[in-house]
């Protein structure tokens, strides 16, 4: 197994960039798009935990526009062979407390339909000292 071929590596980061600006932009097709449509995909979220696309699709449906710009940090894409990766990535928000950093980690897995989400986790902590 190889990790982080940069052909892989390139895939993943393109997707993964494809994600973070439909996000920010409350793109809601194209995120039902990038997340594995089977009962098999979780997503735990700040305040949710989803089970199966269904309820993935049906938070990213009611979920407010407001207020999802962020900025990234110490973003890394790990690919692990030719079909799986996980992207990880710190972020902060204009609307965020004073003191919070948020926390994303995907798991990424290479379908016929292309790269799909298929386990993801945002969390929100204190940021830690620098």
């Amino acid at each position: 197994m190889i990790i982080n071929d940069p052909a892989v590596h390139a895939e993943v980061a393109a997707v993964f960039a494809t994600y973070e600006k439909a996000l920010t932009t409350n793109d809601v097709a194209a995120l039902d798009a990038l997340f594995w449509s089977s009962e098999h995909t979780i997503r735990y979220g700040v305040t949710e935990n989803l089970y199966g696309f269904g309820e993935i699709a049906a938070f990213r449906a009611g979920r407010s526009p407001v207020g999802l710009e962020r900025t990234l940090e110490r973003t890394v894409i790990t690919t692990y062979g030719q079909d799986m990766a996980t992207a990880s990535t710190l972020f902060t928000r204009p609307s965020m407390p004073p003191g919070k950093v948020g926390r994303q980690m995907q798991t990424w897995m290479r379908t016929p339909d292309g790269w799909r989400v298929v386990a993801a986790h945002v969390s929100i902590m204190l940021a830690p000292a620098a």
